[in-house]
């Protein structure tokens, strides 16, 4: 795990970044020693620390069961934590939750929202539940249509709505009271690439225009690289890195290697020859992936070994790591691949 060290070392720029003392202003959102353990003893968030700046977007990243939901929902003030603390522009989640949910908008996958509604009554129902005028709600309703691009089925019922048009009128209901922090939870899980980019170009709208702090999770690697100003990376209720997509990249020193023979049915071959000098291979997506240090001169010696044991390549790449490579050597379980098989 020399790699997790490096990229979750900080020094003391970073440490004291993290500090209670040293979070003022600036920072919307501040999270420090954050636990939550369950009655049966099972701990979803192992002590959390990370800070989220005023105007930025910031994602939350984490396999399955690394306590990305539970911190989600500790810090809209929907769970307690067990221990540690957060605060919301300096308010406390736990002591000053009235003014923590005014100054925030959630967004989460699944909303209570009556299908029967149309998009326009729904928008004004929430404005006047937070408290606005009849005159006040349907004028915001109509300006979060025309930001969001809802104004063609404003009036048709959400039943009626596609999966893309759905998650734009759950982030416009998160908007409706003018939220300074606003949480996206998996905002794009289920769309098609074209429906994921037009929400994204959204969500860069809503931050420009408003100036409001944008905090999501997701799990796509991409839409973490493309759209986030900074992430942090969850295991087993851990942060085991915080900071930008290009810089955890750049982090890890390693290039990576991925080789495909083109008789599939000589791959696990390919694999043993390999681990042969690279013991850390493993098998992705029908290919052989290794990282190291010199990508070019251990691809050379690769392509050698494989000629030798007649081993035809139908591909090679060698190239800088994605986010990808960082998120599955940060989340990865020690000593087994992704083919489930021994390291």
């Amino acid at each position: 795990m020399a790699t997790l060290a490096v990229l979750h070392g900080q020094d003391d720029s970073e440490q004291t970044r993290h500090s209670p003392a040293a979070l003022g202003s600036g920072f919307a959102l501040a999270a420090q020693g954050l636990r939550k353990r369950y009655g049966d003893g099972a701990e979803a968030l192992c002590g959390v620390d990370f800070a989220v700046r005023e105007g930025e977007i910031y994602g939350l990243l984490g396999p399955n069961g690394a306590g990305k939901s539970t911190a989600v929902q500790i810090l809209t003030t929907l769970l307690l934590p067990t221990d540690g603390s957060a605060q919301v522009f300096g308010r406390d989640i736990v002591r000053d939750q009235d003014a923590v949910r005014r100054s925030i908008g959630v967004a989460l996958q699944e909303t209570g929202v009556d299908p029967l509604l149309t998009g326009s009554e729904a928008l004004e129902l929430q404005g006047r539940l937070y408290g606005a005028t009849r005159r006040a709600a349907r004028e915001r309703a109509h300006e979060l249509s025309g930001m969001l691009q809802l104004e063609d089925f404003a009036h048709r019922r959400i039943a009626n709505y596609s999966g893309g048009m759905r998650r734009r009128l759950d982030l416009a209901l998160g908007l409706v009271h003018r939220p300074r922090l606003l949480f996206l939870d998996e905002p794009t899980t289920g769309l098609d690439p074209l429906s994921r980019n037009a929400l994204w170009d959204l969500v860069r709208t809503v931050r420009s225009e408003s100036g409001t702090t944008v905090f999501l999770t997701t799990q796509y690697l991409e839409e973490a690289d493309t759209l986030c100003d900074r992430i942090a990376i969850l295991r087993a209720g851990t942060v085991v890195a915080e900071d930008t997509p290009s810089r955890l990249k750049r982090r890890m020193r390693r290039d990576v290697i991925e080789l495909e023979p083109e008789d599939p049915a000589q791959l696990a071959t390919l694999l043993r020859l390999v681990r042969r000098s690279q013991p850390s291979a493993t098998l992705e997506r029908e290919a052989v992936r290794v990282h190291v240090s010199h990508g070019a001169t251990i691809a050379q010696e690769l392509l050698a070994a494989a000629a030798g044991a007649g081993i035809a390549l139908g591909g090679l790449r060698v190239a800088p790591p994605t986010l990808d490579d960082v998120f599955l050597e940060l989340t990865r379980e020690d000593g087994v691949t992704d083919a489930g098989e021994e390291a």
